[in-house]
């Protein structure tokens, strides 16, 4: 059976100084400069989290084209205050993942510089339960950023998946979360990380 394990979550803005200011304030730490997703015209910026994991903040760029499909994340349709928006599981086959989930779309496969893994995306760039269904990716480069990525001198001490219908959602994942300090709980759609930093665990909404 395929395992999901947390990679990653992503604060989304209209702008990418919008969302990454976002997360600067509640944390108190700066984000470090990430780059540019050119099939989906978007770019980002990130910071380290222990276990190995990472925040992104993201947004579409102004300076490359428009893509010829929606843009992944549903950015096409973001507006408002910058938040915590998504959150990646990743895997070691999407294939068999795509199998079980096939929900989460179709594998994208994308390269950054050193850096090169498969994304599951739906076609309309919409993810399933308002979005808070999580995104799929398999890395296929040999060490990925949450490995990768400078100190922070955080740690992500728990995610809470919030949904109307989250029973739904929780059933659904449950027979594949390998991954600890996750929780479900039912109300509006919406992310809330618990963090670790050095005056005290703060919330990241």
């Amino acid at each position: 059976m395929v395992m999901l394990q947390l990679d990653h979550v992503a604060v989304l803005g209209e702008t990418l100084d919008e969302a990454a200011a976002h997360v600067e304030r509640a944390l108190g730490v700066p984000m470090i400069p990430g780059g540019q997703h050119e099939r989906y015209g978007t770019h980002n910026r990130l910071l380290g989290l222990s276990p190995e994991l990472y925040i992104e903040a993201i947004a579409v760029d102004p300076a490359l084209a428009p893509p010829k499909e929606a843009r992944w994340f549903g950015l096409d349709r973001f507006a408002g205050p910058p938040r915590l928006d998504k959150w990646v599981l990743r895997c070691d086959d999407i294939d068999a993942a795509l199998k079980a989930l096939p929900m989460a779309g179709h594998p994208v496969h994308l390269e950054r510089g050193d850096l090169a893994w498969t994304m599951a995306v739906p076609e309309d760039g919409l993810l399933p339960f308002d979005g808070l269904f999580p995104a799929l990716m398999q890395w296929r480069s040999p060490v990925p950023p949450g490995k990768t990525l400078a100190a922070s001198g955080l740690a992500l001490e728990g995610l809470c998946v919030s949904h109307p219908e989250v029973d739904a959602l929780r059933d659904l994942l449950a027979p594949h979360l390998d991954t600890t300090g996750l929780a479900f709980e039912t109300g509006a759609a919406g992310l809330r990380a618990r963090i670790r930093t050095t005056h005290g665990t703060v919330t990241l909404e």
